[in-house]
């Protein structure tokens, strides 16, 4: 018998959800074959089927051979099986419903990790931050958050995806505002000869909620990669600084050539000269003396930030000036950074009469794990 009225709910409900009615009758199906099989004068072997056409329910009893090929079939649909399907259908319907809108969320989401999306701030405790992104909320974990940053109620932020986690209850969406990606699809949304692969963004450091490095380059003669990026009047590269709460950006031309790439990354100093130690992969980066300080930067910042854009160890020297000569080193191992400063002290003889080595070493967030300073007296001092 048709049940046109069945088919018609059916569909009514498939568009409301954005779900495959096809999906719905298979998923129908199973659960009300599940329900036949619970009664006892049902078949061993059995499979129901819904018309897609009439919404019209059969079920059919199966003799299968040895080899679990249909011999026999026969209508096996019980008198009662209409009120059964009713009782079911409401059951099955609304459970399938929620599980298809999961399994639909994890895969919009799965397939966007990398990316970066606008949500809107739900609740902060000391864990994480809660954040809707419109059909699914997302977690900004403590650790993932710029440390001065405040995310009032009702703020909306961007934030880069993580991770998407498959869990019962649907999918777990872990957000970044830290991750050094962030900025870079930044300038993508904001920086339109990105989007398009006129420029590309070669290499990037960041210092979350401090500082940023970027190294762009450009496909096109035509096109200043830089100019690009940063926009009319500083248009562009402002956006982004104000979406990052007033991290400062550093946009330098990318170069293959290692001396050209270092001099650009550590602006906006003026670099005198660089020697490359290939072997030991050290750069050393002769500076004026008035240039030193900028060069290092606010607590080494400048100098860190360029020896991981750059991937060299940059040991920055002064010029000979005064008594006393200044080295400042910077390398990274692993997640932490270290920043070395050599101080050589020399009298009025011109001899070294002591050596000042002050070692600091952070994590990849910019604070300061470990300080260490030693002082070494020459023998003839001693």
């Amino acid at each position: 018998m048709a049940n046109f009225e069945f088919l018609e709910a059916l569909g009514q409900i498939a568009r409301d959800q954005n779900i495959d009615e096809g999906e719905l009758l298979i998923a129908l199906a199973n659960a009300l074959l599940a329900a036949y099989k619970r009664r006892p004068d049902s078949a061993e072997d059995a499979e129901v089927e819904i018309n897609p056409e009439t919404g019209e329910i059969k079920v059919w009893g199966l003799e299968l051979d040895l080899e679990g090929n249909v011999t026999r079939e026969w209508d096996a649909t019980p008198e009662d099986f209409g009120r059964i399907a009713a009782q079911t259908a409401k059951q099955v319907l609304m459970q399938l419903i929620r599980d298809i809108q999961r399994r639909q969320m994890y895969e919009e989401f799965a397939n966007r990790e990398g990316d970066i999306v606008s949500g809107t701030v739900q609740q902060n405790d000391n864990r994480y931050t809660l954040l809707d992104l419109g059909r699914v909320e997302a977690l900004l974990p403590q650790a993932e958050q710029i440390a001065f940053e405040r995310y009032e109620h009702g703020a909306r932020v961007k934030v880069y995806i993580v991770e998407v986690r498959k869990t019962n209850k649907g999918p777990q969406i872990v957000v970044s505002r830290t991750h050094p990606a962030l900025v870079a699809k930044l300038f993508e949304i904001e920086v339109p000869e990105i989007a398009n692969g006129i420029v590309e963004i070669k290499a990037l450091a960041r210092e979350p909620g401090h500082r940023s490095k970027i190294a762009v380059a450009s496909n096109d003669q035509m096109i200043d990669p830089v100019g690009a990026c940063v926009g009319a009047r500083g248009s562009r590269v402002r956006n982004i600084t104000n979406e990052l709460r007033s991290e400062r950006i550093d946009v330098v031309p990318y170069s293959d050539d290692p001396v050209a790439f270092i001099q650009s990354a550590l602006q906006p100093a003026r670099v005198r000269e660089v020697r490359l130690d290939e072997v030991e992969g050290i750069a050393t980066v002769i500076v004026h003396d008035q240039q030193l300080s900028l060069a290092i930067g606010k607590e080494g910042q400048n100098a860190r930030l360029a020896a991981r854009l750059t991937g060299w160890r940059i040991d920055i020297r002064s010029e000979n000036e005064g008594n006393d000569e200044v080295v400042e080193e910077v390398w990274t191992e692993g997640d932490v950074v270290v920043d070395e400063t050599v101080t050589e002290v020399v009298g009025e003889s011109g001899e070294v009469e002591a050596v000042i080595e002050d070692t600091v070493i952070t994590d990849a967030e910019g604070d300061v794990e470990e300080v260490v300073m030693v002082e070494t007296i020459s023998e003839d001092e001693a």
